[in-house]
């Protein structure tokens, strides 16, 4: 099959939209998107300037959506003195794992010449991920302890590293899914935290002074595409599914939307616009109403609305 646009062979077909993309048209499609999000959520503020650049920290991890959004961003910005980008990389101790992603972390910013900062659970909180697995004093998921800990990191070095922005390489699939979680889980007020915290535009958003803003702007790319972006551009992206994946609830979503998209083409492309529309309608009536008061841990001085946060009792309960 040919391009549409020219007639070079095709690499992918978009059944959503009907297009057949050769690569160079189909890079430029996905760079298009991730563009055109980053001016609908108005990341770039009007008042950045040379003299006052803007610093926007990436969670590198090493797996195609965030090699792939560094790759894009630094083409975008690369010859713009109003943005600095730096890459975030996470070890969270998973043997055979994590070791061979943070090459590819490694050898990605040396190619772009960005600045690269790695952590990692063991130098931060003295635990490894496959010992947290393997004692799960919780009986939890995995990935629940993980999440927990990623996210204090991202938030402790984004501000520590005083950036503007926290960008994460959350794709179409990951965000539709999400968003029919919390519509089959009815939480409405997640909903709307949701948009406050990463999915509004930034000029639409609660300003929250205790946080650096999130922001996702490969959302409207599928995954499969972001895969392919990435082999057609030779990235040193890590496309291995983390061994202690274990999220049962959100893999049965995942395998639903799958179906539904094979059926329905755009399935996720609508799930995710509506899911906006109504999110941002629940920021504006649940703001404010939840009477949560953000306060610090007692223990490591993190904004929560606990006395000690959720990190520092899941750590308590691993010694």
């Amino acid at each position: 099959m040919d391009c549409n646009r020219c007639d070079e062979e095709a690499v992918m077909h978009a059944a959503y939209s009907g297009a057949h993309l050769c690569a160079d048209h189909f890079r430029e499609s996905v760079e298009k998107r991730v563009r055109r999000r980053v001016r609908r959520d108005d990341l770039v503020p009007r008042d950045a300037t040379p003299e006052n650049p803007q610093t926007w920290v990436i969670g590198l991890s090493g797996g195609k959506d965030s090699v792939v959004l560094t790759q894009i961003l630094h083409d975008t910005f690369a010859e713009d003195p109003r943005i600095e980008l730096v890459g975030l990389t996470i070890h969270e101790g998973i043997e055979g794992y994590r070791d061979k992603s943070v090459d590819a972390c490694v050898e990605l910013a040396d190619d772009l010449g960005i600045r690269h900062e790695l952590v990692s659970y063991e130098e931060e909180f003295g635990v490894r991920m496959d010992d947290v697995v393997e004692d799960d004093p919780e009986n939890m998921a995995a990935c629940a302890y993980c999440g927990v800990f990623r996210r204090d990191l991202l938030e402790k070095y984004a501000e520590n590293l005083e950036a503007d922005l926290l960008l994460t390489g959350h794709n179409l699939d990951d965000e539709a899914q999400t968003a029919l979680m919390n519509f089959l889980e009815g939480d409405v007020e997640q909903i709307a935290k949701h948009f406050d915290a990463s999915l509004g535009a930034l000029s639409e958003r609660e300003e929250q002074s205790e946080f650096v803003p999130r922001a996702k702007p490969l959302r409207d790319v599928p995954e499969k595409e972001i895969a392919l972006y990435a082999h057609v551009n030779d990235l040193p992206a890590h496309i291995t599914e983390c061994p202690h994946a274990s999220e049962a609830y959100r893999g049965e979503i995942q395998q639903l939307l799958y179906e539904l998209e094979e059926n329905h083409p755009g399935t996720r492309h609508s799930i995710l616009a509506g899911y906006e529309d109504l999110a941002s309608i629940a920021a504006d009536e649940f703001r404010g109403d939840d009477g949560a008061e953000l306060r610090e841990c007692t223990e490591c001085g993190s904004t929560t609305t606990r006395e000690i946060c959720r990190k520092c009792s899941l750590l308590e309960s691993l010694v």
